[in-house]
């Protein structure tokens, strides 16, 4: 699957990028809110998007708006990433219809989790559990 990954810190980015190709996803970055939409027009259009929820460009809850109000983009999976703790902005992108909200800093394993939550996989089983 591809995952367009959109964060202007790049070293966020790049952490969420070998997160994603642990996953077995590609990803796609995007490093301001102008790329992050011309990636998702883009065909063949990516299967979920990580969005930061502040960007240059435009502000990230925009862009979410943006995406779920196009009819084209509007069914792409969409986790947001945000190093705020205001509610209203948690609160607001889970309105948009984001799957899930993640703070920063990133815990990789929370975003494995939202992945999988997307892509409808479950966690597999720890070893030893269940095999008695």
């Amino acid at each position: 699957m591809k995952i367009l990954v959109a964060d202007d810190d790049r070293v966020i980015s790049q952490l969420i990028c070998a997160v994603v190709r642990e996953a077995g996803h590609t990803p796609i970055p995007a490093f301001d809110a102008v790329q992050a939409m011309m990636a998702a027009n883009r065909s063949p259009q990516p299967d979920c998007i990580i969005l930061d929820i502040h960007m240059p460009g435009a502000a990230g809850i925009d862009t979410l708006r943006k995406i779920k109000q196009s009819a084209k983009t509007a069914g792409i999976p969409v986790i947001v990433l945000s190093g705020t703790t205001d509610e209203t902005i948690s609160q607001a992108a889970m309105q948009l219809g984001a799957v899930t909200f993640l703070g920063k800093p990133l815990v990789p394993e929370a975003l494995q989790v939202a992945l999988r939550k997307v892509f409808g996989q479950e966690k597999p089983i720890a070893p030893g559990i269940g095999d008695r």
